[in-house]
């Protein structure tokens, strides 16, 4: 069995607009989470685990959103800085953030690029700083075979499904905002961005469209836009496309801030994903859409 690794999993906050690109090392996450922000856009919660890069970003300032993606693995938040409020929301939440305007070690400038755009962090030498953590539990519910809510294989003919085979889809557009629409392709089993910033590309084994409320965080940018708080608690409709391009209508749970997210099939069934990579867009209830082709 292989060993986890010893050290904390990091979050990087990283900016997701065309003055943040190239987004750096994005395909050395084990998860990636699209979250709204101000303005219509969005900003990407990259969760590293598995690998850590020396130079990821470009990195941004964080959000009270990002209090329930770090807190169910015990994670440790890197960002630049933020807003007063969103910084002592998530001090209070106990979560141990490494950030660049309160000098902590492990950032540096990307010449070619300039402020508020030009952070990269060296993960290697922030977990050599972090207090020792590991995951509680994972983040998402994975299948350790196959997904359990399909049905077994039978040896009895009469029992092997006559309907139409399931619809396959190739492509997805996420809409987050009038300004904002992430587009996917499928191609050799990955999922992946078609209108992203990185020099390389995630991909993911898993698309994950959680549907959840967006509240107002009680502060506004400084170009004076309110900034909005998704509210990753309690539960809502999600939609999940696999590798395979299969995609089921779910229920999304999340009891509490802290608390992983697991899935419900429509009968009320545990829905398990089948391990890999994961591209979580978090869509605002009643604005946000997907959709499928």
């Amino acid at each position: 069995m292989k060993e986890t690794p010893d050290h904390p999993v990091v979050v990087v906050k990283i900016e997701n607009t065309v003055g943040g690109a190239p987004q750096t090392a994005l395909n050395d996450a084990d998860l990636v989470v699209e979250e709204l922000v101000e303005g219509g856009l969005t900003r990407l919660a990259a969760m590293y685990y598995s690998n850590l890069p020396t130079r990821v970003g470009h990195v941004r300032s964080l959000r009270i959103t990002d209090i329930g993606i770090v807190t169910p693995v015990n994670g440790v938040l890197v960002a630049t800085g933020g807003a007063g409020q969103a910084v002592r929301r998530v001090a209070n939440a106990g979560v141990q953030v490494f950030s660049e305007d309160a000098g902590s070690p492990g950032f540096s400038k990307d010449p070619a690029k300039y402020a508020p755009y030009n952070r990269w962090a060296n993960l290697q030498t922030i977990v050599e700083k972090a207090k020792p953590a590991s995951p509680n539990e994972p983040f998402l519910p994975w299948a350790e075979n196959s997904n359990d809510s399909e049905p077994a294989p039978s040896d009895d003919p009469s029992a092997l499904a006559t309907g139409p085979e399931p619809k396959v889809f190739s492509a997805a557009s996420v809409r987050f905002s009038r300004s904002s629409v992430t587009q996917f392709r499928l191609k050799n089993g990955k999922w992946s961005r078609t209108n992203g910033h990185a020099d390389k590309e995630f991909e993911a084994d898993n698309l994950i469209v959680m549907f959840c409320r967006v509240g107002d965080a009680g502060y506004r940018d400084p170009a004076g836009n309110p900034v909005p708080s998704t509210e990753l608690e309690g539960s809502g409709r999600a939609v999940v496309v696999d590798a395979e391009g299969h995609s089921v209508e779910l229920t999304w749970k999340k009891p509490a801030i802290d608390s992983p997210i697991t899935f419900e099939a429509a009968d009320g069934s545990p829905y398990l994903l089948e391990p890999g990579r994961a591209y979580i867009a978090l869509a605002p209830k009643g604005d946000g859409s997907v959709d499928l082709k």
